[in-house]
């Protein structure tokens, strides 16, 4: 009742439903090979020629070797930049990876470059930056299983997300797997790892 008399004065600011900002919502959930239980992307942050991209993977078992990479300017045009073991379990916590994209994106790199983590981003990340990737890498998920070189396939206005290894493959290195966490020297993260469930389930204790 508050509003039943009032008019827009500007179309562009105030939108009608025919007359969206945007066609699709501002995030994605993608689901594949690499992400069976989903991952997480802000769609209306990323530059459209990265919607549908295909490239090398380039593995990194925490943050600090990925910026590090990044800083010696190891992460080329086209890679795919997987940084995974920083889930709920892994991290632990789901730690947040500002610094790699922003560092990607000072360098002008969020346009060519895709990332993909188990992990989350802030609010302000921009780019194909792809987070929550479930199950995560300390769980055993298939984003533990990929390694330096693999091609990655982001789909996103297809919402896929793949591993291009064959299922054969991919059940080996499953079978070679071991577990690993980020070490931690505080008994409740220690504790919060070993009860948590993955992002696609919020991270909560089961």
């Amino acid at each position: 009742d508050n509003i039943k008399n009032m008019r827009v004065l500007d179309h562009e600011v105030i939108r009608s439903i025919e007359n969206p900002y945007s066609p699709t919502g501002g995030l994605a959930i993608l689901f594949g090979s690499m992400a069976p239980k989903g991952a997480v992307v802000k769609r209306s942050a990323v530059d459209p020629e990265m919607l549908v991209h295909k490239g090398p993977a380039r593995v990194f078992d925490s943050e600090e070797d990925a910026f590090a990479a990044i800083k010696a300017r190891k992460i080329l045009d086209g890679d795919v930049l997987v940084i995974r073991y920083e889930g709920p379990k892994g991290g632990p916590g789901m730690r947040e990876m500002l610094t790699p994209t922003s560092a990607l994106a000072g360098m002008g790199m969020d346009k060519t470059v895709a990332l993909i983590t188990d992990g989350r981003f802030s609010g302000a990340s921009r780019g194909a930056s792809i987070g929550h990737v479930s199950p995560e890498a300390a769980a055993g998920g298939p984003i533990a299983l990929v390694r330096e070189g693999d091609m990655i396939s982001v789909d996103i206005p297809a919402k896929k997300l793949d591993i291009l290894v064959d299922e054969a493959e991919l059940a080996r290195r499953k079978a070679q797997w071991k577990p690993y966490a980020q070490p931690v020297d505080s008994d409740f993260l220690d504790r919060y790892r070993r009860v948590t469930t993955s992002g696609n389930k919020g991270a909560v204790l089961e």
